[in-house]
């Protein structure tokens, strides 16, 4: 079997749960660990490259971004350019459609594959949220997260001048409404009625209540546990009443990292382009023969 080459861009806690799915799966490879700091290099990857550009590694199929939202367009763009697909896990949900467009040109004219926002939700939420509206056409979802600890809000929290450390916890209030408590150490000489403003303002915080509250120990509060419950009642056919429900908790980067695996596998059988996860075929995203899933599970 020739195996996929894959390289990490980013080793905070989504990119060291996506290297033990990588190791973990029979048809990937690691090419090497892209980071900012090669002089410090943990000892798990002693026995891996790690460069601080993925120009540096050699023969490149996919680049996992294992990056903050807001810097994935960058990195993707970088790694298309060169002809090496993508994935990634952008999580806003408002700015998906504008970067599919973006990394879609980019992607067709260097021969690549993007698959964008391929983590839990957006990712892999998605296409049960895609399913249900198949089953019944007509009717309302409802995507209640939580409660647990959003990676995306939290790191858009540490990047708020005067937070040295954060935690954002999503409680769910029930119909697809949310509340959003904010942990944070607060640097030195920071007044913290503005850090706490600056913070609601985000677009991450703006649409939801959000509460901040100073701590002295973020770390004492943290459990990467979360969850999601997805609710849909409408109408097959002429038909009332159809109820569906998804349930899940589970540890969050974990998940993220294993469908981020999956979706780098099928980029390497799609067409040169930029894709959500809804337009993948959910089988792509498995090894192997595509006959033996077929027998297996339908």
């Amino acid at each position: 079997m020739n195996k996929i080459r894959a390289a990490v861009i980013g080793y905070g806690n989504i990119g060291k749960y996506v290297m033990e799915s990588l190791m973990d799966a029979p048809d990937f490879e690691i090419a090497g660990i892209v980071r900012r700091d090669t002089t410090n290099i943990p000892v798990e990857l002693k026995e891996y490259e790690v460069v601080n550009s993925i120009s540096q590694l050699k023969k490149v199929d996919v680049a996992l971004l294992c990056t903050p939202t807001r810097s994935v367009e960058k990195f993707a763009k970088e790694c298309l350019a060169s002809g090496i697909n993508t994935v990634d896990s952008f999580d806003i949900h408002g700015g998906i459609v504008d970067l599919r467009c973006s990394l879609n040109e980019t992607a067709k004219r260097h021969n690549a594959v993007s698959i964008i926002s391929a983590g839990w939700d957006p990712g892999s939420d998605s296409v049960i949220r895609t399913l249900m509206e198949a089953m019944a056409p007509k009717g309302i979802t409802y995507t209640n997260f939580g409660p647990g600890m959003s990676m995306g809000h939290t790191v858009a929290v540490k990047t708020v001048n005067g937070v040295r450390a954060a935690l954002s916890i999503t409680i769910p209030t029930g119909t697809g409404v949310h509340r959003r408590m904010v942990y944070i150490e607060l640097k030195d000489s920071y007044d913290f009625a503005q850090v706490a403003n600056a913070i609601k303002s985000d677009d991450y915080f703006a649409h939801d209540e959000t509460h901040v509250f100073q701590v002295e120990n973020v770390g004492a509060l943290k459990d990467m546990g979360h969850g999601v419950l997805i609710e849909r009642k409408g109408v097959s056919g002429n038909t009332q009443n159809q109820l569906f429900k998804f349930d899940m908790r589970i540890n969050n980067p974990a998940l993220t990292a294993q469908v981020m695996v999956g979706c780098a596998r099928a980029t390497t059988k799609q067409k040169p382009g930029a894709y959500t996860l809804i337009e993948i075929p959910v089988v792509d995203l498995l090894p192997g023969d595509r006959e033996i899933w077929i027998k297996k599970l339908v």
